[in-house]
């Protein structure tokens, strides 16, 4: 198989390191990709992170990459730097997996599918989450419970998070909607409360909930997906194994050997209107 090499931005994000440790010291033979490049960012974090994954090319941006691999993984923490890292590599014919969130506003999504269209080549982007486990078993158990009726995802976030406010961790409990319930988001509408943020819309004839609860000194609400339907339930947590990040991978790298879009552009799109219309308090 032909081994791929991408480069990573967004070295502060933890996923980064997950990523490295996968693809470049497990080394899994079933996906042939490894992270050649890093654009650095705290000068100990790069460092152990290029041993970790006996990394030799380490540059100041990600312009500078351009050329030198065959893709590029964004994992910067606020979605709203994305479109300029992205965008770039797109239009020149490389492909991009942009880490949760795809961008912090519709107009920078568009503007990175767009890219992706004029480069001829393809982009993806999804939360962790959407891949996991309990995730996939939630959406395998929609069938047994009849026409569904409503769908609950619960999770943190927080409204003030200085990496874009909502979007941060939002996109977690907004994806895994998108993936329960795929469509276009109508009739939307939100409330807040003390500590949480209800958002509310309609996929067909489905209501779907997010609960974005913020985190207090105790911890944080842990992930959950309730759907209802006509004769039954499907409720369970999802869960984040240690090896969570790794499915998100495996579709990347399928993306990259196959030019096959893992999601489909309007649920790129979907979870992204959501929160933004959240954040402009509409």
């Amino acid at each position: 198989m032909n081994m791929k090499r991408v480069g990573i931005v967004g070295i502060e994000n933890s996923h980064a390191e997950e990523i490295v440790r996968y693809l470049n010291v497990e080394q899994p033979e079933h996906v042939p990709v490894r992270v050649a490049a890093l654009v650095a960012g705290e000068v100990d974090q790069t460092r152990e992170l290029a041993q970790l994954g006996a990394i030799e090319m380490v540059v100041t941006s990600s312009a500078d990459l351009l050329g030198k691999v065959d893709a590029l993984i964004v994992t910067s923490r606020d979605g709203a730097t994305h479109r300029q890292h992205a965008v770039p590599f797109l239009e020149s014919g490389t492909p991009v997996w942009v880490d949760k969130p795809l961008a912090a506003s519709v107009a920078d999504a568009e503007a990175i599918l767009a890219a992706a269209e004029r480069g001829n080549t393809v982009v993806t982007s999804s939360s962790a989450l959407r891949w996991v486990p309990d995730t996939d078993a939630v959406a395998e158990q929609l069938a047994s419970i009849g026409d569904l009726q409503t769908v609950t995802v619960t999770g943190p976030a927080e409204m003030d998070s200085p990496y874009s406010g909502i979007f941060f961790y939002g996109i977690h409990a907004a994806d895994v909607a998108q993936r329960l319930v795929p469509g276009v988001p109508k009739g939307l509408e939100w409330q807040r409360t003390a500590g949480a943020v209800i958002v509310r819309y309609r996929v067909r004839e489905v209501l779907v909930t997010l609960e974005l609860v913020r985190p207090d000194e105790s911890g944080r609400v842990p992930f959950r997906a309730t759907a209802v339907g006509s004769h039954g339930v499907v409720s369970r947590d999802i869960r984040l194994e240690e090896d969570y990040v790794q499915p998100g991978v495996d579709a990347f790298a399928g993306m990259l050997a196959t030019g096959d879009l893992p999601i489909p552009t309007e649920q790129l799109i979907a979870p992204i209107g959501v929160l933004e219309h959240v954040r402009a308090g509409r």
